[in-house]
């Protein structure tokens, strides 16, 4: 049989709790990390499914101001961390998958090269 190269439910469900995937499937890994739309994956992995505890404060007797402001408290420093750290999250995944770690910034560095040259191509420095 010959080695999957995109993860079954199960697989899936392991690597979004961190476990790690088959070789064969590395380039799956990549470009789910760093591909097209791996941000909204991202926040979406680990936004979402906190929202069903959160909802728990909805059941809390009192009016309903009150337990939404709760789930707040707890919500926006979630989304504020989720964001500081997803650069750090991706090039432990990429690292712990046997990818270069450096591509977590390659569309950075990418940018920044192009934007370098046309600066150098506007004022003179080729």
């Amino acid at each position: 049989m010959a080695d999957r190269t995109v993860p079954t439910f199960p697989q899936r469900l392991g690597y979004i709790c961190g476990r790690t995937l088959p070789g064969s499937m590395r380039d799956w890994v990549r470009e789910d990390l760093v591909g097209p739309g791996a941000t909204r994956r991202y926040l979406a992995r680990l936004l979402i499914p906190v929202l069903a505890p959160l909802a728990l404060f909805l059941l809390i007797p009192g009016p309903l101001w009150m337990g939404l402001a709760m789930m707040a408290l707890l919500y926006i420093p979630l989304i504020y961390f989720t964001v500081a750290l997803m650069y750090v999250y991706r090039r432990h995944r990429l690292l712990q998958h046997g990818l270069d770690p450096a591509l977590a910034d390659s569309t950075a560095r990418t940018r920044a090269a192009a934007d370098r040259l046309a600066y150098e191509q506007r004022y003179g420095r080729t």
